[in-house]
């Protein structure tokens, strides 16, 4: 794939793509979680040992964040579903069957996503938020929206569009019962930033065909000795899917 691809805001979406040896016309799509971009080191590291499989990868940055146009203040699950309908797009008019892995925040976006749209196939959950509400008052409660920054981090600006787009939301688990297609969820037990309870709750919820794997001693972003288990469990569950 190499056209350009924009949200329904006409904003220029950023993306990497991998291509791949797969005749069936499978994609991988793989969304980041807030404040984060297709360029975060586990991020590439899946992308390139799931394309080294032979399955094409298509990594992007949601609007606002890395090298995609847009306004991080405006960065929120709701946006970032719009985002993914737009890349989710352009891959199926290219002839693609759609899987998409979204890590944390974007994990929350593919649940919404998946949810309503039939052209996503089969959904991977990394470390997925699913208590929002829960998650903004566990980790910015104690800021000022629309002064203060998420973690400290200047560029990232914390508004009340985020805060109240979280709040709205509250959970992603009512949607579980709506999603039809496989579903694979992966969360590390040391994750301090999304509990693993989150997967747990929207796991019991799911329908089936559905895994979870737990990867003892991993934290949010699987770095270290997380990565390769986290690795390893997606390329053997699409494997094992598309088999």
């Amino acid at each position: 794939m190499d056209q350009v691809i924009k949200n329904s805001q006409g904003e220029t979406l950023d993306y990497t793509f991998h291509a791949g040896q797969d005749k069936a016309r499978n994609l991988l799509i793989i969304g980041h979680g807030v404040t984060g971009n297709k360029d975060r080191p586990f991020v590439v590291a899946l992308a390139e040992a799931v394309a080294a499989e032979g399955l094409p990868v298509l990594r992007f940055s949601f609007s606002g964040n890395g090298g995609s146009e847009g306004d991080f203040r405006k960065s929120t699950i709701s946006k970032e579903v719009d985002d993914l309908e737009a890349v989710v797009s352009a891959a199926h008019d290219s002839g693609y069957r759609i899987i998409y892995a979204g890590h944390s925040m974007g994990g929350a976006v593919g649940t919404l996503a998946a949810a309503s749209d039939d052209r996503i196939k089969f959904l991977i959950s990394l470390a997925g938020m699913v208590n929002t509400k829960a998650f903004y008052d566990r980790e910015f409660g104690e800021e000022t929206p629309d002064s203060g920054c998420m973690w400290e981090e200047p560029s990232c600006p914390l508004s009340s569009a985020f805060k109240n787009d979280l709040e709205s939301i509250a959970s992603t688990a009512p949607k579980a019962a709506e999603i039809k297609v496989p579903w694979l969820l992966i969360h590390g037990t040391e994750d301090d930033v999304v509990p693993i309870d989150d997967s747990r709750e929207i796991f019991a919820l799911a329908n089936e065909p559905k895994k979870i794997v737990e990867i003892a001693g991993a934290n949010h972003v699987f770095s270290d000795a997380g990565e390769k288990p986290m690795i390893d469990a997606v390329v053997d569950w699409i494997g094992e899917s598309l088999g």
